[in-house]
């Protein structure tokens, strides 16, 4: 486990009718905008005249796609991009997406937000009937369900509705044909994916904030279990598999995943962490001289406590921009020093004050008990900590990090022990209640199961991350006996 909750993925796609639009670059940009959902690699394909070409690797946006690179992709009709963090397969380039298969029919790209949960069970069965996998990733897993499909199916939207039966936990899909580019949320509606237009395009995003980027106008979300294909004539949907099981909308996306600017399932995600920290201010009040929040996802919901409780608001810390989030360093070691290095205290906010600090979860407790430290070299005089989410008791199957509950400190501490450990005067949770009001307004029903163990979707029976690898390693060491 890492010391904070890990995000996943991030998802676009973009039909140019017109042909006015540069589609890899406005797919470029739109990955910039989704960067915060997956910093370990990103990849764009592009299909110009039914010829799909590719380019994926490690590192960032800006490290992977240079001039030359999107020159070299060319110019199309379709395009469509992903950013990863490695939520099942390890960090290593054939990883990376979206994922190119060549077959009998023809060719497909698949980007995936989410986990499948019953991934080890489809990969077994496809590897009995003689299917090689490159990759540890389940989006491969979900590629040869759709390309079997095809094969008895008359189209490919078909054999994606045809492949929904067999695929169970959360997945949102950009798949992109010679002709057509499609779009798939699951039936639960774990993970986001919205769609948007531009002039005479029909684009697909993880989030409103790309949209935007672009210049694109918001048309609506894309719904659990739907369908939408996009070809020469227009968008059409496929609802099969819509309305067979509640919506489970991940609460996380309010509370840390989305970008403050995006607005999800109707409601504004800066608005829905406002409203946090004002349930934590009703819920756990304390009286102190300020409210700060620790950057990004703190600060709405620090705000929204100063509003409510009548505390001042203050910048208890800066945030140097320049290096990536503390999970992308690969050892403990790296961790604790990119915390010093990624934020410093600011003395003359928090000097001699009883001091509220917000933060949006606590997962293993170390980073925190770090920033406590820093306000305390600063000279607070209390250190009051309020969490914008409930506590993580339980793991995540359905596109989090979060597999182990062992690693979880609320599922091993109690409050006041967790009040010791990370060192501060006293510590509240959002209530799951409070959690599950965030969005006002909408309509949509939330997955919690992280807080309160009620999966919507039956957990699966492999659930450790490196589940394949660990088989990869199996065999290996087996064969090497032989």
């Amino acid at each position: 486990m890492f010391d904070s909750i890990h995000e996943e993925c991030g998802l676009f796609g973009i039909y140019d009718k017109s042909g006015e639009q540069d589609v890899a670059v406005s797919t470029y940009l739109a990955l910039y905008a989704l960067q915060h959902r997956g910093q370990e690699s990103c990849g764009i394909a592009v299909c110009d005249d039914g010829v799909i070409g590719y380019h994926k690797d490690l590192g960032l946006v800006s490290e992977v796609f240079t001039r030359e690179v999107l020159a070299s992709l060319g110019q199309g009709q379709m395009a469509m991009g992903h950013v990863r963090y490695s939520t099942t397969g390890t960090r290593s380039r054939a990883n990376a997406q979206p994922m190119v298969i060549n077959h009998i029919k023809g060719t497909m790209a698949v980007a995936h937000n989410g986990n499948l949960t019953n991934a080890a069970e489809l990969r077994e069965k496809l590897e009995l009937t003689g299917c090689i996998f490159h990759t540890t990733s389940d989006t491969e897993v979900i590629a040869h369900v759709i390309t079997r499909e095809r094969l008895q199916s008359p189209s490919i939207e078909a054999a994606v509705e045809r492949a929904m039966e067999k695929l169970s936990g959360a997945y949102s899909l950009v798949i992109m044909s010679p002709q057509k580019l499609i779009a798939v949320r699951d039936p639960n509606g774990f993970r986001p994916l919205c769609m948007g237009k531009l002039g005479e395009s029909w684009l697909f995003s993880s989030e409103t904030c790309a949209l935007d980027t672009l210049g694109a106008s918001f048309v609506r979300e894309v719904e659990p279990g739907e369908i939408v294909v996009v070809d020469k004539d227009g968008p059409r949907s496929i609802r099969t598999h819509c309305g067979k099981v509640p919506s489970s909308f991940c609460v996380f996306e309010f509370i840390y995943f989305a970008r403050p600017d995006s607005v999800v399932e109707g409601s504004s995600v800066h608005s829905a962490r406002q409203r946090a920290g004002a349930f934590l201010a009703l819920e756990h009040p304390v009286q102190a001289d300020v409210v700060i929040g620790v950057p990004d996802s703190g600060l709405d919901a620090a705000l929204g406590y100063a509003r409510q409780s009548g505390i001042p608001y203050g910048v208890g810390f800066i945030k140097n921009r320049y290096i990536g989030r503390t999970f992308i360093q690969s050892t403990q070691k790296q961790r604790e020093n990119s915390v010093h290095i990624k934020l410093n205290a600011v003395s003359e906010t928090v000097r001699g004050k009883r001091v509220i600090m917000i933060d949006d979860s606590i997962v293993r407790g170390t980073t925190s008990a770090r920033i406590v430290r820093l306000l305390r070299e600063a000279g607070a005089a209390e250190v009051h900590m309020r969490v914008s989410a409930p506590p993580f008791l339980y793991p995540c199957y359905f596109g989090t990090d979060i597999d182990d509950k062992s690693s979880l400190i609320a599922n091993n501490h109690t409050v006041e022990e967790i009040e010791k450990i990370i060192g501060v005067d006293s510590l509240g949770y959002l209530s799951v209640e409070s959690a599950k009001k965030l969005a006002a307004g909408s309509k949509c029903g939330f997955c919690t199961a992280c807080f309160d163990g009620q999966y919507p979707v039956e957990p699966p029976r492999v659930t450790r991350k490196n589940k394949f690898e660990q088989k990869i390693q199996r065999k290996g060491a087996k064969e090497d006996g032989e």
